[in-house]
């Protein structure tokens, strides 16, 4: 989503028709992020303030991909939870009780207020035997006023108190990608991924099979790629180069 098709707040160029044209065709497609705070729903209206029409269920986040995966292990379990609304309703529709009595798991995701007494918390509930599961390795995120501490910089914190390392369920974990194919019915075969970050978005398309496409409207520039021991399938200014591709038959 970010870096694809907003920037900073704006849709990129071209991106309203991108998605335009995604609808008309048919193809079925998930816009995916690795921020956990918000619910699909919360985001398809922020997404539609900006000019873009994507429904709920076409959005799929790392709050959702963690709360699968959850379900997957220990079905009915239970979870000590830092994040927001976007996790915490993910685990509750997975059939998840939220509580920080013997939880099965600790689970961190993002929010924009980490509470020193929940960090806390997580900390002695870990040392007491509880799973460590992270939504997202991100350290960063952004915000008006420059970077703020993310998801896997506190982890970090926690991993240092505890010596316990935490299970990162989104980007580039391509069990992200490969949780995400599963809700559409997809196949890695017939599927492409187009992100805007070599060392996630890219590597976790990779690894899950699927055609990679890197576009240049976010993080990484053109003269990064050679940087990294892995390439892209294809590079594209924007999605709006894209378009085209949509309607061929590929």
């Amino acid at each position: 989503m970010d870096g694809v098709l907003v920037h900073e707040g704006h849709p990129v160029p071209g991106a309203d028709e991108f998605v335009r044209r995604l609808h008309q065709s048919g193809r079925r497609f998930l816009v995916l992020t690795n921020n956990s705070i918000y619910t699909p729903r919360d985001l398809s209206v922020r997404l539609r303030a900006v000019g873009l029409e994507i429904p709920p269920e076409s959005i799929w986040t790392s709050a959702l991909a963690t709360a699968r995966f959850l379900d997957t292990q220990r079905p009915g379990g239970s979870a000590y939870v830092i994040g927001e609304a976007g996790l915490t309703t993910a685990l509750h529709e997975a059939g998840y009780v939220l509580t920080d009595i013997d939880p099965d798991y600790v689970v961190l995701g993002e929010t924009r207020t980490y509470s020193f007494t929940q960090i806390t918390r997580a900390i002695r509930l870990i040392e007491a035997g509880a799973r460590f599961i992270a939504t997202n390795p991100d350290p960063i995120g952004p915000s008006s006023e420059g970077s703020l501490p993310a998801c896997g910089a506190v982890a970090a914190m926690i991993t240092k108190a505890t010596g316990v390392q935490p299970y990162f369920v989104g980007k580039p974990n391509p069990m992200m990608m490969r949780s995400a194919l599963r809700a559409i019915e997809g196949h890695s075969e017939t599927t492409a991924m187009i992100g805007d970050r070599m060392d996630t978005d890219i590597v976790s398309g990779m690894e899950a099979g699927l055609h990679t496409i890197l576009v240049l409207t976010g993080v990484t520039t053109k003269d990064e790629i050679e940087r990294y021991p892995f390439r892209p399938s294809q590079v594209a200014n924007s999605v709006a180069d894209l378009i085209d591709l949509i309607d061929a038959d590929v």
